[in-house]
Order: structure tokens, then C-alpha cells, then sequence
């Protein structure tokens, strides 16, 4: 079953188990301590794929901080058991076909780890960074371009 949910919508408890398995993947996981609560969850949509009570996928659709940033995905990840079965591609589709059809963003922007740029550029999402460290781990910018806005075409 796949949910999708402000911050307002979300209960407690779905609250706890996202925030305790981004910790589990983002910090444990990956031996990278860093401070994974922001404070940007309360203005985002949580995406998540969820099977017999238990999370497989998530993401979060992210709000520009500023006028002319653009909106996006972060956050994404698979847990363990559910990797390899298409949760991941699944997740990523709805994402950016919510971004792209219903709210019609003329941009997506990631901040990707950089071992996933290929299955990023997949989606069409180009690199528009060199590769740098972020907390010991190599992250790659990129940006998809959906549509060019009104009055520039």
C-alpha cells in the first residue's frame, strides 16, 4: 500500500517509524553520525510504501527554501529487505509524477549520494555538481527540467 501524508496528516506512530529508519539506514547504516532530524519535515509531503505494517520505501517532497530554489526529493531509501524487488523505481515514479503532473514543478532537484547517480540519471535527472563529500560520504548534485516555465519560451 503506498501512503502519502503532510506532516499534519501523519500519525504518531508513522512519525516515529520513518524517523526511526532514516536513522537506522542514514546514520547507523551507513556509520555516519549527523544530525538527521532538520526541522524541514513538518513543510513536506512523506511519501512511503508501506506492507504488513512495516515501511519499505520513502521519500520526502521537500519545498523551496527560497523564491527561485526548487522543489525537492530527499530523503529516499530502501530498507534492506526490500531492495532489489523495484520499491526503490516505484517510489522515485510517484514521486516525480506527483511533482511533475499534479503539481506541475518546471524543476526537481536531488541531493544524491553519488553511488545512485546512475540509477538517478535514469529518471533523466542530470548532474549538475562535481562530486563532494557531505559528512565523509560522496553526494552529487542533479536537477530535472520538466518543462520550461511560461514567458521564457
Amino acid at each position: 500500500m503506498w501512503v502519502k501524508k503532510t506532516f499534519e496528516e501523519m500519525t504518531k506512530q508513522e512519525l516515529y517509524s520513518i524517523l526511526e529508519l532514516r536513522v537506522r539506514i542514514f546514520v547507523v547504516e551507513q556509520e555516519c553520525p549527523y544530525q538527521e532530524v532538520d526541522g524541514r519535515d513538518e513543510e513536506c509531503l512523506h511519501i512511503w510504501k508501506e506492507e504488513d505494517g512495516a515501511i519499505q520505501a520513502y521519500c520526502r517532497i521537500v519545498p523551496p527554501d527560497h523564491e527561485h530554489d526548487h522543489y525537492s526529493i530527499g530523503r529516499v531509501l530502501v530498507t534492506k529487505e526490500a531492495r532489489g524487488t523495484g520499491a526503490g523505481r516505484e517510489l522515485m515514479d510517484r514521486a516525480i509524477s506527483l511533482l511533475r503532473n499534479e503539481w506541475e514543478v518546471p524543476s526537481i532537484w536531488l541531493h544524491g549520494q553519488e553511488y545512485l547517480r546512475n540509477f538517478y540519471g535514469s529518471f533523466g535527472f542530470q548532474e549538475v555538481s562535481e562530486v563532494y563529500l557531505e559528512d565523509d560520504i560522496p553526494h552529487v548534485d542533479m536537477l530535472m527540467i520538466n518543462r520550461v516555465p511560461k514567458g521564457l519560451n
